[in-house]
């Protein structure tokens, strides 16, 4: 945990966000507007730019990998039911996401 300075004469603020989500999502067509919908909702993000390897395959997958950073109480259900969400409108079989500290594949049925 981050401690804040205990100088009486400090001239900034501290904010520490608690909670972060990272999706890790496929550079197909209407991810942009799942990253704009994100933006939108939460107060802070970042993005990274990854190549992805999966299904067996040789040929890279670029992949954006979107952290949100935010103090609101994130819920497990909600959570998992927005990456649902976001892997149908992606029309992906599977979406990858990390929830405290833990790597979750949400699949189709």
């Amino acid at each position: 945990m981050l401690m804040k300075p205990q100088n009486k004469y400090r001239k900034f603020k501290i904010k520490v966000l608690q909670n972060s989500v990272k999706f890790y999502l496929p550079r197909v067509e209407q991810y942009l507007e799942v990253v704009q919908s994100m933006a939108s909702k939460y107060e802070d993000m970042s993005m990274i730019e990854i190549d992805g390897y999966f299904e067996g395959k040789f040929e890279p997958v670029k992949y954006v990998r979107v952290e949100i950073h935010t103090d609101e109480d994130i819920k497990d259900q909600m959570i998992l039911s927005y990456a649902n969400k976001i892997r149908q409108k992606l029309k992906q079989k599977s979406l990858a996401l990390e929830f405290n500290n833990s790597l979750i594949l949400v699949t189709e049925d």
